[in-house]
């Protein structure tokens, strides 16, 4: 299998496992991904899910050059709509993402990084767009999410050379949200999935919204889908859970609210 799937209470782990392949994308990949993201996006058991790599050395180097590249010149460039949903293009996922970087994360593993809500990355770890090295861009999300997360100047620094950032200093810009030996490193993704579980999740999922609509939205109309929205958590079972536990001085329960 190019992707194990498993669910472990209400966080799901995605593995990307081709390590001999450094996890490259290659057109099984690809499709065994996007169903992964469309069954967690539709299971409401499902909170929070981890992505991360085989082995010890790459998250995911990008496009399998050889088997993946033949099928975008021949299939998916003249008939973009034929390419699977991910979360870098064509799939809305609700729920929190959290990218467990394990090894490099280049090309098309640097733009499902940038796709997820929050990075912990191994001090081995690097990130990097080499398209432009290629003759190409990063089309995947990556020449748009990646001005949107770093300075202008700093994105258009790694964009156009195509060289990578180390973990410690996409940290430092902002990028990734902790480092951590690569032992730890799921642990500690672990421990941030279950921090996201104690919060209640359709506040979550509608913060998630708001968030990702706003950066296209004026301010006036940012403001209006946050106020409809946190209206819409007035009436929910969990906010009538999180006041009562307030009131009774105790944690609440969203996971059997």
């Amino acid at each position: 299998m190019a992707i194990v799937y498993e669910k472990k209470g209400k966080v799901t782990w995605v593995t990307l496992n081709r390590p001999e392949a450094m996890n490259s994308i290659d057109p099984e990949t690809l499709q065994e991904l996007s169903h992964a993201f469309v069954d967690f996006n539709e299971d409401h058991e499902a909170w929070v899910l981890i992505l991360t790599g085989a082995g010890d050395k790459a998250f995911c180097a990008g496009a399998d050059i050889r088997k993946l590249v033949p099928v975008l010149e021949q299939e998916w460039i003249p008939r973009p709509w034929r390419m699977p949903v991910n979360i870098t293009r064509g799939l809305e996922v609700r729920k929190p993402v959290i990218a467990a970087v394990n090894g490099i994360a280049f090309g098309g593993g640097c733009e499902l990084a940038l796709a997820s809500d929050i990075r912990i990355a191994s001090e081995n770890a690097s990130f990097g767009l080499p398209e432009v090295r290629l003759g190409l861009l990063a089309g995947w999300g990556g020449t748009t999410r990646l001005a949107r997360h770093l300075p202008p100047a700093k994105a258009a620094e790694l964009i156009f050379t195509g060289e990578p950032m180390p973990a410690k200093e996409a940290e430092r810009w902002g990028l990734v949200n902790q480092v951590v030996p690569l032992p730890e490193l799921k642990a500690t993704a672990q421990k941030w999935a279950d921090r996201i579980l104690d919060a209640a999740p359709l506040a979550v999922a509608a913060a998630k919204e708001v968030m990702r609509k706003s950066m296209n939205a004026t301010l006036d109309e940012a403001l209006q889908l946050e106020w409809t929205k946190l209206c819409d958590l007035f009436r929910s079972e969990d906010a009538r859970e999180g006041r009562k536990a307030f009131l009774e001085k105790r944690k609440p329960n969203f996971r059997n609210a």
